[in-house]
């Protein structure tokens, strides 16, 4: 590894997490496409592998505080995990048979559909209304005393984690891009408990992929960059946390999503 590798991929580690923490979606959707252009050559494997680390790395920590301000909804994670963690190892396998040019493409179509669904997000997203009448089956009590009362329908969430779980693993992005918004516009979680809950599924499909990865012999090489993208990210997840609230989030919406449209384009390009 040269020089230039052990002083660029920190810093790339502080931009990602940082960007990641602002816009609410983790850092591996942003993550992937910046390795796929910095690394041209590497599997398809090899660079969802090294995003998971580091997405498993901040989604670890995060847990850890969650866990604290007691705001993870475990049921659901449970209810989720069923069909995320077996969906996660089959997308660590896929991943590992598939051609870069294929891999490159897919990526860039995701890349293209994730710009537009960001700008919606940022310019429209107004979670729906929970029916009153349906009688709350979960209780969360935050540890400052704040206390949470909804509903989660049993079958609708095992339903939508296989292809969460399918997805996060296959293109190392994590599923925060596709469980956030799951869970609030089709589980209707309150939005507090939401963010805790996908980072706790996070840390449970990110190791069995990562494991899966290891044990079919998919992660041979990246640990390096890995480490290096993961001393950064530490950082900048706490950058993150204290510009969210100085930083016009809209703003910061329509460069990641230009920017997103931007490589998907050109991956579509290289994989066609």
């Amino acid at each position: 590894m040269d020089i230039y590798q052990l002083i660029v991929l920190p810093i790339i580690g502080v931009g990602v997490a940082t960007l990641g923490t602002l816009v609410g979606l983790g850092g591996g959707f942003i993550l992937v496409p910046i390795l796929l252009v910095l690394f041209p050559n590497a599997s398809p494997s090899t660079i969802a592998s090294i995003s998971l680390t580091v997405v498993l790395l901040n989604a670890i920590s995060a847990t850890i505080g969650n866990y604290r301000a007691r705001l993870i909804d475990f049921k659901t994670v449970a209810l989720l995990a069923v069909g995320a963690v077996p969906a996660a190892v089959v997308g660590a396998v896929v991943s590992g048979r598939v051609t870069r040019s294929t891999f490159d493409l897919a990526m860039g179509v995701m890349l293209v559909f994730g710009s537009a669904y960001v700008v919606w997000r940022g310019y429209r997203a107004t979670p729906l209304v929970a029916d009153p009448a349906i009688t709350p089956n979960r209780l969360i009590r935050e540890r400052n005393g704040t206390i949470h009362r909804f509903y989660v329908n049993t079958l609708t969430a095992v339903g939508l984690s296989p292809a969460s779980g399918f997805m996060s693993s296959f293109f190392g992005i994590g599923g925060g891009v596709i469980n956030v918004p799951a869970m609030t516009f089709i589980l209707k979680m309150p939005s507090r408990v939401i963010a805790p809950t996908a980072m706790l599924l996070l840390v449970l499909t990110s190791s069995s992929s990562l494991a899966t990865r290891i044990l079919t012999n998919q992660y041979q090489e990246g640990w390096e960059r890995a480490a290096l993208l993961g001393i950064g990210a530490l950082i900048g997840a706490q950058v993150g946390v204290y510009l969210s609230s100085r930083v016009n989030q809209k703003v910061v919406l329509i460069f990641l999503a230009i920017s997103m449209a931007l490589v998907g384009i050109r991956q579509i390009i290289l994989g066609i």
